[in-house]
């Protein structure tokens, strides 16, 4: 029983340091543009039926209740929550940010199609429009040298007054992306989503269609961790810690006793 016990409090070390780097992650991102907290989940490893509810207790009685060991904890997940940030405004022409479903797409040095709603976008020296990596934004949009009035509408057609004419030019639209399942997009770096096989298949379209939010010019969508819940979350995981390493004191104790009583 108390080696049992010792393995028990150790999964739930293990749980909860796991906990903590995701607390940790969340707090260090508090300030990146279109950040997306993340949650871990757990589940309980499998259980040591010792008896069973209404195995025989003798030929004529049956017992009514079990004796079900738990063997401890274990991360099952950590899930995503996408709710949107709040878009605040910086006045900057390339900066975007999206009202509603949808991710601006980039096209990644791998060659794979990056999904983000990070829109702090700026030109190459080809006049390319692209993220602060160099990374091409797809569709592509090239805006000429000299181009001045750039205007970006909520349907994410692009507009500029090129010189020695009076007149807007349109040079492009941009459009987003959205999936069926956006929490089991996988993270990478740069504010970056890769497409799965439990997130679908993106849905590409105009902004402002159908399941797709409108683009806002001039602002940038804040990351949506709450610093207050990631510091309640923190303590409550420091105190689940506290408990587990107290459970592991404990069982120590408890094996000393055992010995010296033996010996």
């Amino acid at each position: 029983m108390p080696s049992s016990a010792l393995y028990v409090a150790r999964t739930g070390l293990q749980a909860q340091d796991t906990r903590m780097q995701v607390i940790s992650n969340n707090l260090a991102n508090v300030s990146t543009t279109a950040f997306k907290r993340e949650r871990a989940n757990f589940s309980t490893l499998a259980y040591q039926d010792a008896r069973v509810a209404g195995q025989q207790s003798s030929n004529e009685t049956t017992y009514a209740t079990g004796i079900n060991l738990g063997t401890g904890v274990t991360v099952q997940a950590t899930s995503t929550d996408m709710t949107q940030g709040t878009l605040t405004s910086t006045g900057g022409a390339l900066d975007l940010g999206i009202s509603g479903d949808g991710y601006f797409q980039v096209t990644l040095p791998s060659g794979q199609t990056g999904y983000t709603r990070a829109g702090n976008f700026t030109t190459s020296s080809e006049g390319q429009l692209v993220t602060a990596q160099g990374y091409v934004v797809q569709p592509q949009i090239t805006i000429p040298q000299g181009a001045g009035s750039i205007t970006v509408a909520q349907d994410g057609t692009v507009s500029a007054t090129l010189q020695g004419a009076s007149a807007p030019t349109t040079l492009g639209q941009i459009t987003t992306a959205t999936f069926a399942n956006p929490a089991a997009l996988q993270a990478t770096n740069d504010n970056f989503y890769l497409e799965t096989g439990g997130s679908g298949t993106p849905q590409v379209g105009a902004a402002g269609l159908v399941g797709h939010g409108i683009i806002q010019q001039g602002y940038l969508e804040s990351s949506n961790v709450s610093v207050v819940t990631e510091l309640v979350d923190m303590i409550e995981c420091q105190r689940a810690y506290e408990i587990n390493s107290k459970m592991i004191s404990s069982v120590d104790d408890m094996l000393k006793n055992a010995n010296q009583s033996l010996t």
